[in-house]
Parts: C-alpha cells; structure tokens; sequence
C-alpha cells in the first residue's frame, strides 16, 4: 500500500468519525446528552455534563487529526515534475519531426489604392 491509498483512507475514516459525532451533538442543549436525564439546563447530574465534555473534546481531536493527515500527506505523497518532462518529450518530438520548408507568401500588391 503506498502513501497516497493510506492517507486517503485515514481521512476518509477520520471525516466520517467527524460527520458521525457532530450529528449526535445538538447546539441548542438536546441530542444525545438531553437522552440522559434532563431537561434542565442548569442540571449537571450524570453523565449529562461528561458527554457533553466528551463530544465537544472529541471533536476537537478528529478536526485535528483531519488537519494533520491533510498536511502530512501534502508532504509525504510523491510528487512528480511533469512540467519538465513535458518539456522535454515536447523538444525529443520536435527535434524528431521531419523539416519542412513553407512557401513563403508574396504580398498581395492592391491596385488603385486610395483612389476613387
């Protein structure tokens, strides 16, 4: 496996982890913590604060992960100079072309010019 497939499937997994947490999460006070026990808003009983905590901790991570497998795999996947290359095939084949001598167009002499 080279590093371009291993990177693609780290940030593959860490950006579904990311989707996955964020939708369990509800801004306004509800989602998964508002399942365990409370709708209060000041209530911190439980697990009510913990997993709040560990969401909002958890997303953190993985957006750092995602940063971070983005970054590394700018550096790390190989990168190949294809404008030189180009260059160069591009001269080999004109180099290699048969030459051929255009006829020269003679300019066209207009008669009565400016005259009406």
């Amino acid at each position: 496996m080279n590093a371009y497939t291993l990177f693609a499937i780290l940030i593959l997994i860490v950006s579904l982890l990311l989707i996955l947490v964020i939708l369990v999460q509800n801004p306004k006070g509800g989602g998964l913590s508002s399942s365990f026990g409370g709708g209060g808003g000041g209530q911190m009983l439980g697990g009510v604060k913990q997993t709040n905590d560990f969401l909002e901790k958890s997303t953190w991570t993985l957006v750092a992960a995602l940063i971070g497998f983005i970054l590394l795999s700018n550096f790390v996947i190989p990168r190949h100079n294809t404008n030189i290359q180009d260059q160069t095939e591009l001269k080999n084949i004109l180099d290699s072309a048969p030459k051929v001598n255009m006829p020269t167009a003679e300019p066209v002499k207009q008669e009565n010019a400016g005259t009406e």
